[in-house]
């Protein structure tokens, strides 16, 4: 398969927003039907998604879906590419999208994965139409579209032309779909459309590009994506979206042989008589003549098919004379400075003249020269003690090195735009005499261990700080002029680390003690330090900086490690920043009880300005025990994830109208467990405010909910983060009233984001405000607010 492909010289662009938005229908048929090197450009990472196999959200959840993105390509073939664009959450509209992400920033990181990549074929999954889906998705089919009339164009982001050359795709597509019409009821006509049969077999693969796809799509595990595999014919189909001629097919015209390239035809003979005396028992046999074809391409000028076969070519060469190489070290993680021991095993498994020249790994030492004969199927192992420079990268994602925006990350290195990951920590290149050709191979350094069970393991390596640093609380909140106290830990990444530990706080606000000192003896020791921090008088919200000082240089990341059995073991090391919120704030004397839904942080956030919060299960949820309770608080999604609910809630109906105070936050309107999830009739919609700024607006200003314990104003919804709320009621009983109005840009007013009513006794309160990410986030104002959810049924108040 890998030589028929070297005969293709044609390439198409799947672009869509999110990880999981491609088609992988499509790109299987591409990549492994037609053998076109095919790519996938997301314009996010899919950082604002949810998680269903862990508790990892915004950056972290980012970098799984990136693996889950690159483990798909593994499997289908194809190639992929990212943008500069954070995901960050639910967008109606592309205009609300381009006013968080940089539209120029973005358009050009489009345009740069274009002319990198050279697709003939640009292929979106939505069209340009606002109003229809997700407005990122929109958003990224209109970027697909200007960047396509703006790539060959030498005066669009000339910048970009010190290290590329221009490039016209020559046609777009957008991959439409009767999903797009089933909303609406409309018929999905498809007259005059582009057709292509995904659902063909490939003999040389077993198995129908549909069936591949399957595979690919179902390595999207953190969105629930797992699909069964379909086979028979299933057709996919592209409108033309440029101004130009209809066509019969996607490539109609666009030659993708190498005939498209001046002196090809050389190259193309040797490809071909390599096809042509292929023997699967003897796979050297056809060395000669890849060497020739080697030969041949090497001697055309440089452009970017030349480029790309060489490399097809070169691993071509590799995997007909049977070469392995591997280089490996024993342990996971190595600190700036430190020591690393390495170990080489090369083998040639083919009666082929193979010899190693050089060895020269990443970090700046001397090349290794080598005059070593490969003779057939004799392992040659070698050894190499190395030491990581003091100013080497560490292991950090190069999107997440820099301080970014709510929408956009920040990469100033152009080099790393669009790369889907860091190239590996350490690497070499290897350089083998083949047939007399001299040919690089870049080669990473990779753990090597033998697991009782799994067997023989490889993982990534990753470099470290010598020491890092963090807090046992990302939020704190000073809701009074009372101390806290914050725990601090050092970890060395190294041995025999030691400097000192302090919180650089902001002005006015003081620790005691002041500093620590911390000494470590063995790489992976900890140590733990109590800091009691004294806020100012001053309100806001505030950032205090973990620091290690060790000689001369300060350290303040720590580590995190994410470790799934479907990706690779991902490190990142995020900066200890604690963000301190100094709110003037009230609480009651309030006992809550919590009943945990789908899972948030709501509960910690509570009990850090001062609630006493029991964590309440099913067996917990009766009349005798509810009556203790000042507020029973359901998390989110709690009528959509516990099933005992359904017949729970009179139980906790009872308990309002005996003078309780019940707090539910949201629930899709979807898969309810029951219907009756209020003591009084309540329908939820697909309500949603997205745009966090969005004017709020007071109904009944002297609904208790806004007057105790704290006094709430307009002031108290500034600095709200990704969103107002969702899933917002969309009908519900006179007895409930409405507190606040909002509403995204453009539409009409909604009214049902915080509903009060009273019940016997008691209160009960429903609310779509997105206080799961508000209050985790130290919003003061939304501290202030659900203070005074529940406190609603105190009696000072009344």
């Amino acid at each position: 398969m890998r030589l028929e492909k070297l005969k293709v010289l044609g390439s198409v662009l799947y672009v869509a927003a999110h990880p999981d938005d491609e088609n992988t229908s499509v790109i299987s048929y591409f990549a492994n039907g037609r053998l076109m090197r095919t790519g996938y450009l997301s314009a996010t990472r899919g950082d604002g998604g949810q998680n269903l196999i862990g508790h990892e959200i915004r950056e972290s959840l980012g970098i799984i879906r990136t693996q889950e993105l690159l483990a798909a390509r593994r499997i289908d073939n194809g190639e992929q590419f990212f943008s500069r664009a954070v995901d960050f959450g639910y967008s109606k509209h592309p205009d609300e999208t381009f006013d968080k992400w940089d539209k120029e920033k973005v358009l050009s990181d489009f345009v740069r994965v274009f002319r990198e990549f050279k697709p003939d074929v640009i292929i979106t999954r939505f069209n340009t139409q606002p109003g229809v889906t997700h407005g990122h998705h929109t958003a990224s089919a209109i970027l697909a579209n200007e960047a396509f009339k703006l790539s060959g164009d030498p005066n669009a982001f000339p910048e970009q032309l010190k290290e590329l050359t221009t490039w016209q795709p020559k046609r777009i597509f957008w991959n439409t779909s009767w999903w797009f019409y089933q909303r609406t009821g409309q018929k999905f006509d498809t007259t005059g459309l582009n057709m292509v049969n995904v659902g063909k077999f490939s003999p040389v693969l077993g198995k129908s590009f549909t069936e591949i796809s399957a595979q690919s799509r179902s390595m999207h595990k953190s969105q629930g994506f797992g699909v069964s595999a379909s086979r028979g014919d299933e057709f996919e189909y592209f409108v033309n979206q440029d101004s130009g001629a209809n066509v019969s097919n996607v490539f109609e015209g666009i030659d993708v042989t190498w005939g498209r390239i001046e002196g090809g035809e050389e190259v193309a003979y040797f490809i071909h008589e390599a096809s042509r005396n292929f023997d699967p028992e003897n796979p050297h046999f056809i060395l000669d003549e890849l060497i020739s074809a080697r030969k041949e391409l090497i001697n055309l000028p440089d452009q970017y098919w030349k480029q790309v076969k060489l490399e097809e070519i070169d691993e071509l060469i590799l995997a007909v004379t049977g070469t392995f190489m591997k280089l490996t070290t024993e342990q996971e993680s190595f600190a700036l400075g430190d020591s690393i021991s390495v170990s080489g095993e090369l083998i040639n498994r083919s009666p082929a003249n193979v010899t190693l020249s050089s060895i020269n790994f990443n970090l700046g030492g001397d090349t290794f020269l080598f005059n070593l004969n490969l003779n057939e199927n004799q392992a040659n192992e070698m050894n190499f003690s190395l030491t990581i420079p003091d100013d080497f990268p560490i292991s950090q994602p190069y999107w997440l090195i820099e301080d970014g925006t709510d929408g956009m990350f920040a990469v100033s290195n152009t080099a790393h735009i669009g790369k889907p990951q860091n190239s590996p920590a350490v690497s070499a290149r290897i350089t083998l005499k083949i047939n007399n050709q001299f040919i690089d191979y870049e080669i990473p350094v990779l753990f090597n261990a033998t697991d009782p069970v799994e067997g023989e393991i490889y993982k990534p390596i990753h470099i470290t700080p010598p020491v890092m640093v963090s807090a046992d609380q990302e939020v704190v909140i000073f809701g009074d002029n009372a101390e806290k106290v914050i725990q601090v830990k050092t970890l060395a990444g190294t041995n025999n680390i030691k400097g000192k530990v302090y919180l650089q706080l902001p002005k006015g606000w003081k620790s005691v003690p002041e500093s620590y000192p911390f000494a470590l003896v063995s790489k992976g020791d900890e140590q733990h330090f109590s800091f009691t921090v004294h806020p100012a008088k001053d309100q806001g919200q505030f950032d205090i900086d973990v620091v290690a000082d060790v000689g001369s240089k300060q350290y303040n990341r720590g580590i995190k490690w994410i470790d799934y059995d479907h990706i690779p073991p991902q490190t990142l090391f995020p900066k200890a920043v604690i963000k301190a919120s100094r709110i003037d704030l009230k609480i009651g004397d309030d006992q809550v009880g919590y009943i945990m839904g789908a899972g948030d942080l709501v509960p910690q956030s509570l009990e850090q300005i001062g609630y006493k919060v029991d964590i309440l299960e099913e067996a917990s949820v009766t009349s005798e025990n509810l009556g203790k309770y000042d507020a029973i608080i359901l998390g989110v999604r709690a009528f959509n994830t516990l099933d005992w609910l359904a017949s729970k809630n009179g139980v906790l109906f009872d308990y309002v109208q005996d003078g309780g105070n019940l707090i539910v936050q949201y629930n899709t309107s979807h898969r309810l467990v029951t219907d009756n999830i209020a003591p009084y009739d309540l329908k939820l919609s697909r309500d949603r405010v997205t745009v966090e700024e969005s004017e709020v607006r007071f109904l009944d200003r002297k609904s208790p909910v806004l007057n105790y314990p704290n006094k709430i104003t307009n002031a108290d919804f500034e600095g709200w983060v990704q969103e107002r709320g969702l899933y917002f009621p969309g009908s519900w009983a006179s007895e409930l009233q409405p507190v606040i109005s909002m509403n995204d840009p453009g539409e009409s007013p909604m009214d049902g984001s915080l509903l009060v009513g009273k019940y016997g006794s008691g209160f009960y309160i429903y609310t779509g405000l997105s206080f799961f990410r508000e209050l985790p986030a130290g919003v003061p104002g939304a501290y202030r607010l659900f203070a005074n959810l529940i406190s609603i049924g105190d009696k000072k108040e009344q």
